[in-house]
Parts: structure tokens; C-alpha cells; sequence
């Protein structure tokens, strides 16, 4: 196949997915939800085809314009676009990709900042997916976006279900958005604020943090702390989603 003018599959960062579990895995996650479906990275088409399948409004996209026009030849009933995930309107009701590694945080960061889907089945590194589940513990990114998303890890899949195969394993991460958010939309922003200062700030103890980000006395935050259920936490990588809400609702006005 001649080459991408965005150069080869190194420079795009595309790994394709030759798991077919992990093809099964996704599509039965994706069955699960309803209305239509974007596709992020659709490559050489692996996922495409079986998500086709499933009769939905389906759109496939990649920055391969060689790849795009051969898929789209070969699946008429689909509408396969070249164009750029980071860039792309994420029109649908469910999002869907193969995400490559490299390009893994910023579309994350567009998925959880904007557009008007309610379901997403991402592709990702094994840690990514594991560290935005919170397994082991969460992060900040995760503690910005739970009060508006809930997070899945769906599964693993073996690096050598790739071609090229990566250095590292993959993961399937699943992403819904809240009907009922746990903080007002209007509270966003200073609520990343304050999940930000909390992950950036001092402390040995979590209220000792929660003192410092909010800018309130000691006994106020243990007080704070106590109220959101979260006395038996250390730090902000061990707090629910619960709790970030809660602790939002003691300290948010200020």
C-alpha cells in the first residue's frame, strides 16, 4: 500500500488490532449501548467490519487517506472520512477507536472536555485503561472527569494482538457519561481546579491536602474529610468518586 503523506504506520503510531477476542470483546460492549457510532483510527478496517454488522449509523475515520479510500470501497455502507481523532467533532452517540499510544492523553482530554456522546470503548495502553479505572489507585485526570463519567476496565489484550506488535500490552477501557452528574456542570471548572490542587499539593495526610487546596484551617478540612466518608482515606489517588463530589459539596462554596 503506498504511503500515508503523514508517513507510515511508525510516524502515525498505528498498531492494528489482529485480537479477535478482544474484536468480539468490543463489539459485544458496543452492542450493549444504542444509537450511532464513531469510530476513531479505523485503519485497515478489522473493528469496522464487525461494527457494521451491528446495523447502526456508523462512521469511520483515519488519517491514512490510502487505508480510508480502500475501506471505503470495500464497506459502502459506511462513511469512512479521513480526518484526525484530535481534531474530528465527536459527533456520536458512542465512540469507539483503537486509539494509537501516542496520541492516547489528548484524546482522552477532547473525549472528556467536549462533544455530545454518552458511550465510549477505547483501545489504549494496559496502564492507561488500568490508571483511568483507578485500579491501583486513581488519577488526576480520573478525579476531574468522575463526577461526570463512570470508568471501566473491560480487559486486557496481548501485545502480540497487534500488528506491528508494541512494546507494551493493550487495555479496553469503557467510558459513560452520568445521567445524574455527581457536581453541577456549572462547578466544573473550579472543581478541576480543586481535584488539581489536591493532586499537586503537600501533605502527608489527606487532610493536610484538602487543607491546603482549599485554603481552609486544619480542623475545618478533618471536619470536611469525616463529613465525605472518606476518614479512612490517606491520599487523593484513594478517593471514589463519592467522596470527590462529597468533599466538593464541604469545600466548594469556599
Amino acid at each position: 500500500m503506498p504511503r500515508s503523506i503523514h508517513g507510515g504506520r511508525h510516524e502515525l503510531g498505528q498498531n492494528f488490532l489482529t485480537h479477535r477476542p478482544t474484536l468480539t470483546r468490543i463489539t459485544a460492549l458496543v452492542q450493549r449501548t444504542s444509537g450511532s457510532i464513531l469510530e476513531l483510527g479505523c485503519g485497515d478496517g478489522a473493528l469496522t467490519r464487525v461494527l457494521a454488522e451491528l446495523g447502526r449509523p456508523l462512521t469511520a475515520i483515519d488519517v491514512d487517506e490510502h487505508r480510508v479510500h480502500r475501506l471505503r470501497r470495500s464497506l459502502p455502507g459506511v462513511r469512512v472520512e479521513v480526518a484526525d481523532a484530535t481534531r474530528h467533532p465527536l459527533d456520536a452517540e458512542v465512540v469507539v477507536g483503537n486509539i494509537p499510544f501516542h496520541v492516547t492523553t489528548p484524546i482522552l482530554r477532547r473525549l472528556l472536555s467536549r462533544g455530545r456522546w454518552n458511550e465510549a470503548v477505547l483501545l489504549t495502553q494496559w496502564e492507561v485503561a488500568r490508571k483511568r479505572a483507578g485500579v491501583g489507585g486513581g488519577t488526576m485526570m480520573t478525579a476531574q472527569s468522575a463526577p461526570w463519567f463512570e470508568f471501566a476496565l473491560e480487559g486486557r489484550v496481548p501485545a502480540w494482538g497487534f500488528a506491528p506488535q508494541p512494546s507494551v500490552d493493550g487495555g479496553v477501557l469503557s467510558i459513560t457519561r452520568r445521567g445524574s452528574p455527581l457536581v453541577p456542570a456549572s462547578d466544573r471548572q473550579a472543581y478541576e481546579a480543586f481535584a488539581r490542587a489536591m493532586f499537586t499539593g503537600r501533605g502527608s495526610t489527606l487532610p493536610a491536602v484538602v487543607a491546603g487546596a482549599a485554603r481552609i484551617p486544619m480542623p475545618r478540612a478533618r471536619q470536611a474529610v469525616a463529613a465525605a466518608g472518606a476518614a479512612d482515606r490517606r491520599l487523593p489517588r484513594d478517593l471514589r468518586p463519592e467522596h470527590w463530589a462529597a468533599l466538593w459539596r464541604q469545600v466548594g462554596s469556599r
